[in-house]
């Protein structure tokens, strides 16, 4: 008779079996999440410009890779949470729900990475870039080769603006006043005549915050999107881990 009152009071919306396809569905929902958190934060190296090495600090490449290993976490946790629903297994469903707390806090950290970083990165660019142009151009070949990439691809020259490359000294044993990647029509030693004519005039600083700040606003939101998504998934599994164990069907 006592089980039978237990059957017919597990009942309803928020019965265990109710409980447990919810987080099927959500768990299906989860992994699709954490296939697409991985994808950006793939996406988000692969394509990460080789300028972004003249950077101060890796705040960048940091968030992309916090978004790698949510995606991976999500994937092995949605599989540990079903699991655990089919079995009705307690310990599961409590690894279960501090993992998701885990990645919830993975993720929103990325968001959090990425939104501050976009905010202070004009003035990193502002202060460091010029700094970076004229200390390791034609000194570093990594470093030379990721400002004449930025250069040709921006149709920029120097930091700021092309007088930048006037007052530095940056090696240049050739009578260049500015680097040939500087040049509307890039040839060896063109860099030789500075004029607008010849050259892109214009600095780099701000195509570069453009392009970065673009990949740090969908790095953001996503990390951000999903982990908020995951509130539900800890609220979901508490309430069948307290089921199972008032009801006494977990072990």
């Amino acid at each position: 008779m006592r089980m039978d009152f237990e059957e017919s009071k597990d009942e309803g919306c928020c019965s265990i079996n109710f409980l447990k396809y919810v987080l099927y569905m959500f768990n299906f929902v989860f992994m699709l999440s954490g296939i697409a958190v991985f994808g950006v934060g793939i996406w988000s190296l692969v394509s990460e410009p080789s300028y972004v090495l003249l950077l101060s600090t890796a705040s960048f490449s940091t968030a992309a890779y916090v978004l790698v290993t949510s995606g991976v976490l999500v994937l092995v946790t949605g599989l540990v949470g079903c699991l655990g629903a089919l079995r009705e297994s307690l310990p599961c469903l409590l690894m279960y729900t501090f993992v998701l707390l885990l990645i919830f806090l993975l993720e929103a950290m990325a968001g959090v990475l990425a939104y501050v970083y976009q905010v202070q990165l004009q003035m990193e660019l502002a202060h460091h870039l010029n700094a970076t142009f004229a200390d390791n151009y034609n000194r570093k070949p990594e470093y030379t080769a990721a400002i004449d990439e930025m250069q040709q691809d921006f149709r920029c020259c120097g930091a700021t603006y092309y007088t930048n490359w006037l007052y530095t000294d940056w090696a240049d044993t050739e009578g260049r006043k500015v680097p040939d990647s500087c040049c509307k029509s890039v040839k060896p030693l063109c860099g030789r005549r500075d004029h607008p004519s010849n050259i892109n005039p214009g600095g780099c600083v701000h195509h570069m915050g453009y392009v970065i700040q673009d990949h740090l606003v969908v790095v953001g939101a996503v990390g951000v999107g999903v982990s908020v998504v995951q509130i539900f998934g800890v609220i979901i599994s508490c309430c069948l881990f307290v089921k199972l164990k008032n009801y006494g069907r977990g072990y």
